[in-house]
């Protein structure tokens, strides 16, 4: 039995797992806050050689909250940490398996909706019913292939020629179903939403989307472990993929990212290495001379994000108009179900990171506003956010977009 348990935790760890389910019976979640460099140092440390140990973010900073995902029998081990570095800590959940099951109940095939999450193949058929309900409006690309060969595809949506452009890339962290669910229902309101202030935003800029950029982690999240982050290229015998938003060019290991191929934060042995990485690049630089935003959809934490998030790093040129219209957005969301959101910098409002796809597109190629969008919830569910919230969740990032992009426009960003 002991035997068994180990290696279904280095299975875990390393995503050798195939063709099972991971559970999580009685594995604990827990917000633990980082007071003073002892304690970033030990659980840098344990991030490093887990052991059945789970970070669902990193330690990278004194003055920071993370949550740890505690497998039975750390219990008290965990509670023995925590006492000897005066470590304070909360449980928020109590048994993950049973949030995990709650969130994908057995389901009976019907028509797409956004009442569940929907698997690649489901969401990539639904983009081709609206390219042949909407042939002159929508249009769908694959842009590349995955490690494992999967399409990576994007969607075009243009009302009518000379429109600033606007970015949107989803799901580059697998176990982030709530992003690719919030761009296809974002995707059909902008063709299908009769709403004045929606309509203006669907028809005043082409819309360049990328639903799925990691399509191999996305599928392994739904098949085998659904807390999976990183992409599927094996690095190395034990430790499978990369974290895709720490891979990109400038700034690429200038802090809150990892060089050890077994972390979640793993950068890649060089800028750019992820053939899944390339395929954002490549298709971003193909449109970019026409886009005026880059927006990146993740989970979680209620947060708008701008450049820069590396190490020392100094603010934008034009930090303070994306404050603006960070603000605007913020409380826009904030007006629909009183959600609240933070807004600021990568580095001043949530960690350093570096190698981040918002910061390469600003940086690099100086696209005028860029932007981390950071959906529910503030740390209950974190990444397993109930299905019942996908429809709230997405309501309320449509009423954010329509004020983020207003207020773009009148600073001047978001024109032609």
């Amino acid at each position: 039995m002991i035997v068994k348990t180990v290696l279904l935790l280095l299975c875990c760890a390393t995503g050798l797992l195939q063709g099972e389910q991971v559970r999580y019976d009685n594995y604990r979640v827990y917000e633990v806050s980082i007071a003073d460099r002892t304690q970033l140092e030990a659980l840098q440390y344990l991030e490093r050689y887990p052991d059945g140990y789970l970070f669902w973010e990193s330690p990278v900073q004194k003055n920071m909250k993370l949550n740890i995902v505690v497998p039975p029998h750390k219990y008290a081990e965990f509670e023995e940490m925590s006492n000897q570095l005066a470590l304070t800590n909360r449980l928020r959940i109590s048994n993950l398996q049973e949030v995990i099951d709650q969130e994908s109940p057995k389901r009976s095939r019907r028509a797409f909706d956004w009442t569940e999450y929907q698997t690649l193949d489901e969401i990539y058929s639904w983009l081709d019913e609206k390219v042949a309900e909407f042939p002159a409006i929508v249009s769908v690309q694959t842009v590349g292939k995955s490690y494992e060969d999967r399409d990576i595809k994007a969607v075009k949506i243009s009302y009518k020629e000379g429109n600033p452009g606007i970015f949107i890339e989803s799901n580059i962290h697998a176990r982030e179903w709530i992003t690719s669910a919030t761009v296809t229902w974002l995707i059909n309101e902008f063709l299908t939403s009769s709403a004045p202030e929606v309509r203006e935003l669907a028809e005043s800029y082409d819309w360049y989307i990328m639903p799925v950029v990691n399509p191999d982690g996305f599928n392994y999240t739904k098949t085998t472990n659904r807390l999976w982050r990183k992409n599927r290229y094996p690095h190395n015998v034990l430790c499978y993929g990369v974290d895709m938003n720490r891979n990109f060019p400038g700034h690429w290991m200038e802090g809150g990212a990892s060089a050890v191929p077994c972390t979640d934060t793993y950068a890649g042995p060089e800028a750019g290495s992820e053939i899944e990485t390339q395929n954002i690049m490549n298709y971003f630089v193909s449109v970019k001379d026409k886009v005026k935003a880059y927006l990146s959809f993740h989970s979680y934490g209620q947060y708008i994000l701008f450049p820069y998030g590396h190490q020392n790093a100094e603010y934008s040129e034009n930090y303070y108009d994306m404050m603006e219209m960070g603000e605007a957005a913020a409380v826009a969301i904030y007006n629909r179900f009183g959600t609240p959101y933070e807004f600021g910098t990568t580095a001043d409002v949530l960690y350093i990171a570096s190698g981040s796809s918002p910061d390469w597109a600003h940086g690099t190629h100086g696209t005028p506003v860029a932007a981390t969008f950071e959906f529910r919830d503030n740390g209950y569910h974190g990444f397993i956010l109930p299905p019942d919230q996908i429809i709230p969740n997405a309501m309320e990032v449509l009423d954010g977009l329509v004020a983020f992009c207003r207020k773009g426009k009148e600073l001047g960003h978001l024109t032609v």
